[in-house]
Formats: structure tokens, C-alpha cells, sequence
């Protein structure tokens, strides 16, 4: 679903005669345990297939090494229709954790610890999650997902998480994704993604005390990706148009909200800890029918890009269609996953913080998206 045009090409294709779910149960893989710091673990959103309600829930266990496949439909088996159709994103918080299910338009809230439901939360055509002092805020395109040019502005709402109910609701630019919050201001990245070439080049800033958008901030068509650092400044990807304009990664300083530095680098996904970011640039082009692949990353202290892969061991020659990264704060451990064809299950890989790749595990049908859980955690 990142890569609109393409992917709803590929399951159209593929998976138009396609609507049963994997109704398999729980399984575990023995992983090497990781050190016993303050994070607990972490949980793999898949995507799964649009139209097949093949979404999953996996979780790495730090502490044992056990990588957990298939929780949610353990964890919840009146749920008919599983998790859902195409998980876009995850965030823990507090006692309970918060998956984001574009297609099936809600966000999915349960049990940090069990993943059992506490409660769904209707969003149509959500997208990414985020959360501070006590409110999750989520984006949605608010409309149906086709292509064309009617599409409405999208939206970002603002949950209360003790009531997990929406409280407020503020629109932004059409086909908003990630979301960063800096101070009292939450950024939004807008892609314009369904209506090509008239693409969305702006980040919407949202004032949290009045919730109204009181800017936007050009930075270049089709954005997606938003991280902050942490001195504060926002790390944006554009797409491109996957023919003439390639992808880019921008930098936005939050003092001025004013683009300050590009990198000519491309960027499907990233992720900071400390003062790097790690880069995947997994990109497609429509003129040559080819991804390229690379590795990159940033000290973003000094705003610069480093010499050299960020994976040290060569086995990145294994990686197919590398798109979910997350990197551990703590370790330093870096986790990416491949999607692979997009039709099978895709894989986790594990590198530590000297680039060395440390397991490989299969995953869900196209892990994308993480989300660490802190101690203390009770079992």
C-alpha cells in the first residue's frame, strides 16, 4: 500500500479470486535472547495482501529469543476476520498497543502484553499512528482507496487513550502519512499519492493546544516517511514519481519550519536512534521495471551522510525487497525485513550495531512495521 499505484496493481493482479485468510495458529522460532536492557521486545506488523484480511501480529521476545508468529488469531479467536486488511502501522503505549488496519478502517487497540482486543476504533483509510502526554494521534486519507483526482483532504485525529475515544479531528493535505510530533506541534507528511502527476509536496503543521493546522511547509511531491531527531529536526522522504524525479530525503528544522538540507539519496523507509539514521532506499522505477537497493546513514548531529553501507557482512546481496527498519536505541541492533514477492511470507532480519547479520526468520506476509514495548511488562 506504500507505493500505491504499484502495489494495488500487483494484488489486483494477483489476488482477485483470493479471500480466504491464513487461519493457521501460533508458531515459534528459537532466536538468539538479546541483552536485558529496558526493552522487553518488540512486535512485527504484516501487511498482508489488500482484500484478503491477511494481516498478523508477530512478537520478538528479547529475553527468551522466542519470535512469536500469528499472536493476534491466538490471542483472539472470535475475531472472524482476524486482525484484518493491510496493517499500515503499530505503536506501543502505555498498557496497550495500537494497530492501525488501513483497509479494514479502524484502528485495532488491545493488551500490550496479551494482544487480546480491548476495542476498535473506526478511522476510514487510516494510515500511521503517533503518540504524547497521554493522546495518540492517527492520520487517514478520509475517503475511499481509489485513484483519481476527487479524492477528499485527509485527516488526523486525536484519541484519548484512557476513553479511546476520538476527541478532536483536524484536516490536513490529501493522502497524509507519517506524523512526528516536536514541542506543542505535530508535522504531517502529504503524498497526494492517488491522484499522479498532481501530487501533494507539503508537511501540514497541526497546533496541539487549538488543533488547527496553522501551515504547510513545502518540501517536494509524493512525501511518506517523517522521523524526528533528537535536537528536534524532522528527517521527510518523497517518493517521487518513480519516473523522472527520484526519491529524496529532506530536513526540516523545527525552529523555522523551513527546509534546511536535502540528501540526493533515496529513502522508502528509516529509522534514528541516537544521533544516526538508518536508511533503506528500495526504490522503483516505472521507466526501467527495476528496484535498486541501498543502505545508508546519516549522522544527524552533524547532518551528514557516512561512507559506505550501514550493513557490513555483505549479506545484504540476500535481502529482495527490503521495507520495514527499525533500530534499537539501546543495543544498537538494527531490524530489517523483506517482503520478498509480496504474495509469500517475508522475512526478519536481524544485523548488530557492527552491521553483522545475527538471524533470519520467516515472517507474516509482508512485515512492515514495528513497535518496541518497554519494561516493566508482566507475563
Amino acid at each position: 500500500m506504500n507505493k500505491t499505484i504499484l502495489l494495488i496493481a500487483i494484488t489486483c493482479l494477483l489476488f482477485s479470486c483470493r479471500k480466504e485468510r491464513d487461519l493457521n495458529g501460533e508458531e515459534s522460532t528459537p532466536l538468539p535472547p538479546q541483552a536485558d536492557t529496558t526493552i522487553a521486545g518488540f512486535y512485527v506488523l504484516n501487511e498482508g495482501n489488500w482484500n484478503t484480511n491477511m494481516a498478523s501480529l508477530d512478537y520478538y521476545d528479547y529475553a527468551s529469543g522466542t519470535y512469536r508468529k500469528n499472536i493476534y488469531t491466538q490471542a483472539n479467536p472470535d475475531a472472524t476476520l482476524g486482525l484484518g486488511d493491510v496493517g499500515n502501522d503499530i505503536c506501543a503505549y502505555g498498557s496497550k498497543l495500537y494497530a492501525v488496519i488501513n483497509a479494514s478502517n479502524k484502528i485495532e487497540v488491545m493488551d500490550v502484553v496479551t494482544a487480546k482486543r480491548i476495542k476498535t476504533i473506526a478511522l476510514k483509510n487510516c494510515r500511521y499512528i503517533t503518540f504524547a502526554n497521554g493522546k495518540v494521534y492517527a492520520s487517514a486519507y478520509n475517503g475511499e482507496i481509489a485513484l483519481g483526482p476527487n479524492a477528499p483532504n485527509g485527516i488526523v485525529v486525536e484519541i484519548d487513550t484512557a476513553t479511546l475515544n476520538i476527541k478532536r479531528t483536524a484536516e490536513v493535505g490529501r493522502q497524509p502519512e507519517e506524523m512526528a510530533i516536536v514541542g506543542n506541534k505535530l508535522y504531517i507528511a502529504n503524498s497526494g499519492g492517488y491522484s499522479p502527476p498532481d501530487y501533494e509536496k507539503t508537511v501540514s503543521v497541526i497546533d496541539l493546544s487549538s488543533f488547527k493546522n496553522i501551515k504547510n511547509i513545502d518540501v517536494a511531491i509524493n512525501l511518506h516517511r517523517l522521523k524526528a531527531d533528537a535536537d528536534g529536526d524532522l528527517y521527510v522522504s518523497s517518493r517521487g514519481d518513480y519516473y523522472e524525479t527520484p526519491s529524496r530525503l529532506f530536513v526540516i528544522d523545527t525552529k523555522t519550519d523551513a527546509v534546511k538540507k536535502r540528501f540526493d539519496i533515496a529513502a522508502a523507509n528509516l529509522s534514528l536512534a541516537g544521533d544516526s539514521a538508518y536508511i533503506i532506499g528500495s526504490e522503483f522505477s516505472y521507466k526501467t521495471g527495476n528496484w535498486e537497493n541501498t543502505y545508508h546513514v546519516i549522522n544527524t548531529k552533524t547532518e551528514t551522510l557516512l561512507n559506505g553501507s550501514f550493513i557490513k557482512d555483505g549479506s545484504e546481496a540476500a535481502l529482495d525487497k527490503p521495507y520495514g527498519i527499525i533500530a534499537d536505541p539501546i543495543s544498537r541492533n538494527i531490524y530489517i525485513t523483506d517482503a520478498k514477492d509480496y504474495v509469500s511470507s517475508g522475512v526478519l532480519h536481524g544485523y548488530n550495531k557492527d552491521g553483522k547479520k545475527i538471524f533470519t526468520v520467516t515472517s507474516g506476509n509482508i512485515p512492515a512495521h514495528f513497535a518496541f514495548v518497554y519494561k516493566p511488562i508482566t507475563q
